[in-house]
């Protein structure tokens, strides 16, 4: 099972990151920086909403019905003209669920980091999150998950591969490094902060969570 930024640079990745980019104006380099920052996140973040017997029911319940990989059999079409609102609409819903208030944090993070304004960051989030939902919903049917315990081991490995608890560990960290169980509390600070500048911002750090 490949990790969501082997996905990036696949094929099938470039494809999203070149139809989010006309989607919203963006240069591709711009768009690709910023999804390989995100991505992890929202899959961090989807983790920890896993974790519970309610979040997992959920998002099993959203794989199997409404994003089961549909909408990765027809990129073209999705972009074609222009992402359609239902899309975004969707993407906006699901970032709310899994974000919570944490959502303006990590755009206004990811805007600083990418040089990109917070509003087209938003954007690109939205149409994201459909995609990577449907990227789930593939695996999800692939590999027959149908319980939390199948769903939490799918979301580690695609997170950070097989490398096991140290990474979790790490990206646990990233995700609340002041250790009080909320959500995505320190974001802003780990983006943003100086560890991230080593070999060439969080796309490094990233790289190192995960491995690359």
């Amino acid at each position: 099972m490949s990790g969501i930024l082997d996905l990036l640079n696949s094929p099938v990745g470039k494809q999203i990151i070149s139809g989010v980019s006309s989607q919203t104006g963006q240069s591709t380099g711009k768009t690709g920086d910023l999804l390989s920052m995100a991505m992890p996140v929202l899959m961090g973040a989807m983790q920890r909403n896993a974790s519970t017997p309610e979040g997992a029911s959920g998002i099993l319940n959203a794989l199997s019905s409404k994003h089961s990989g549909g909408i990765l059999d027809d990129l073209g079409g999705l972009f074609e003209g222009g992402v359609d609102q239902s899309v975004t609409n969707d993407g906006a819903g699901i970032l709310g669920h899994i974000l919570g208030g944490k959502q303006p944090a990590v755009e206004n993070a990811l805007s600083q980091k990418t040089g990109m304004d917070a509003g087209s960051v938003g954007e690109i989030l939205k149409v994201a999150a459909p995609i990577l939902m449907g990227v789930l919903g593939k695996q999800a049917s692939q590999n027959n998950v149908s319980d939390a315990s199948g769903l939490a081991s799918m979301l580690g490995n695609m997170s950070g591969g097989a490398r096991g608890s140290q990474q979790q560990s790490l990206i646990e960290s990233f995700l609340d490094a002041d250790g009080d169980g909320s959500i995505l509390d320190d974001v802003a600070g780990m983006l943003l902060s100086g560890s991230g500048k080593k070999k060439g911002g969080l796309g490094g750090l990233l790289g190192g969570l995960f491995g690359k």
